[in-house]
């Protein structure tokens, strides 16, 4: 990252490129609209388009600025401006996001010898990304030092955050760095008087401006990533007739060996507040059972683990818990806040869900609910009705209310459908793993992990739970193997490599294919 204030640039009878990528809410099109008026305010030659994206996250859209001084001897001439960027040809990139300006790295909009990159580091995750069923995050580190070798100058820091903290939004952080960068000739009294042209928001706006110019000049030493992102803990606040049962979970969760309390306590939390302290306790005797069997020089690798996936499969995601977590107020504080909703405004909140006959027979009592999941026939007949797309206003009474009482549906969660099913699959992979263990506790370990590969619920549960036995159904063929462990890993990365399953096909396909040949495997 370089900051500070380079020389004036020279701009005598020189056009100055600007390209700003932008996607659907970071205000792309108002921090255009800003540089094309500081131009036209200082009496420049200034042309502004822009070439809209497909969607949020699948394509930003390209705003490009052109600008030229006046000739004093020809003020009336019109100079020829183009109407897009082209690769090699641009001298400042503005990317409201990394990725974006990765992509303009990719693109060829940003070279060496010319290019001033002006990129925010915060991250919002394209569709490509979220659609991996493992962690398709691009690493953002890599995407740094590539925009930073490809670039003549790199001003990047966290211009999101900087925003929120102003009560603004990135467009107004993007500004304050362009002005700040010092690669126009402009004043930041012209840069500030045209955001108070605006009306809205103006001094907000200006907050977020100001802290970005002060950054990018220089004159703010850089904030410490412990402080852009401070660690919160979160206490489980429980009424106080509760407090002394959740004192002495916490006082057993103490007691467990470190390596696996680092992961036991955050597991407990999500396992009382997703039904009760009963099921807390539950969560920790099933945890002080494998303590008890498990080796103290293997470092307590499988009961580690155990604490994360143990609690990951008691909050299973059903539909009880997807409308529990859309009524809590926090959340109606949380989107209220992403919206900067104004005092004199309103908030309609639509929710979707999608869900299949097999949620709803799942809400059912067990008994009732088992034997109409027995039924096909009649699973299909309903299905025909239930098996489609729902919006329901949460900004309503109605709304609200009905997914408020489906929330509360939790308190007979022991004796719906899918919970009996979630139980008892979590007791057969546990015993699935438990008896890898004693043959081969880096095995044991494996199996545990697997347990990734189930999560969501519907369609998106279906398939993660299909991959789950499909990854399980390999060890008869990996049993007794020194490297058994490691083909397990390999099968689950391939399971979490793409939401089809053609890669874990494929690794399936090279284990039956050479099962019977004890070297092919090893590498």
């Amino acid at each position: 990252m370089k900051f500070g204030l380079p020389e004036a640039p020279d701009t005598t009878g020189r056009i100055i490129k600007i390209c700003i990528l932008a996607v659907g809410g970071q205000g792309g099109g108002v921090l255009s609209g800003w540089v094309t008026d500081v131009a036209q305010r200082a009496g420049w030659h200034v042309q502004s388009t822009s070439v809209a994206g497909v969607a949020q996250r699948t394509g930003a859209t390209i705003y490009y600025v052109e600008m030229l001084p006046r000739d004093p001897k020809r003020p009336n001439d019109s100079p020829v401006l183009s109407l897009s960027p082209s690769p090699g040809d641009v001298d400042i990139l503005v990317a409201a996001e990394l990725a974006e300006a990765g992509r303009a790295v990719l693109r060829g909009f940003v070279t060496p010898d010319r290019t001033t990159l002006i990129a925010s580091s915060h991250r919002m995750l394209a569709v490509s990304e979220k659609i991996v069923p493992g962690d398709g995050r691009a690493d953002s580190d890599t995407v740094s030092r590539r925009a930073g070798e490809a670039a003549k100058r790199l001003i990047h820091f966290d211009m999101e955050t900087m925003a929120k903290k102003a009560g603004s939004v990135v467009s107004a952080s993007l500004f304050g760095a362009l002005a700040g960068s010092g690669e126009l000739p402009f004043s930041r009294e012209q840069f500030e008087a045209t955001i108070r042209a605006g009306g809205k928001g103006t001094e907000a706006s200006l907050a977020a401006f100001a802290l970005a110019y002060d950054r990018a000049a220089g004159a703010e030493a850089p904030v410490a990533a412990s402080d852009t992102k401070a660690k919160q803990t979160r206490d489980t606040v429980l009424p106080k007739s509760l407090q002394r049962g959740w004192e002495a979970l916490s006082a057993r969760t103490a007691a467990l060996p470190q390596p696996v309390r680092e992961l036991a306590e955050p597991g407990l939390r999500k396992v009382v507040d997703f039904l009760d302290l009963a099921y807390g306790e539950d969560y920790l005797s099933e945890l002080e059972r494998l303590v008890a069997a498990d080796k103290e020089a293997e470092g307590y690798a499988f009961s580690r683990e155990a604490a994360k996936y143990v609690a990951n499969a008691m909050v299973y995601d059903d539909i009880i818990r997807v409308a529990d977590l859309k009524t809590r107020p926090g959340r109606s504080q949380r989107v209220r806040d992403e919206v900067h909703l104004g005092k004199s405004q309103t908030l309609a909140t639509t929710e979707y869900f999608h869900p299949r006959m097999e949620e709803m027979v799942g809400l059912m009592p067990a008994g009732l609910g088992a034997a109409l999941d027995a039924r096909p026939n009649m699973m299909k007949a309903f299905n025909r009705f239930i098996d489609r797309g729902r919006r329901i206003r949460t900004d309503t009474i109605f709304g609200f209310g009905m997914l408020w009482t489906i929330g509360g549906l939790r308190r007979w969660r022991r004796g719906l459908l899918r919970h009996k099913v979630e139980a008892a699959h979590m007791r057969e992979w546990l015993q699935l793993a438990e008896a890898e263990r004693g043959q081969d506790y880096a095995l044991g370990v494996e199996v545990l992990k697997c347990r990734r590969l189930i999560k969501g619920y519907s369609d998106t549960h279906a398939r993660g739970h299909s991959k789950f036995d499909k990854v399980l159904a390999c060890l008869p063929m990996l049993r007794g193997r020194g490297d058994a462990a490691d083909w397990v890993r390999r099968l689950r990365e391939a399971a979490l490599a793409d939401a089809d399953g053609v890669a874990l096909d494929g690794a399936i396909k090279t284990v039956r294919s050479f099962a019977d040949d004890p070297g092919t495997l090893a590498g």
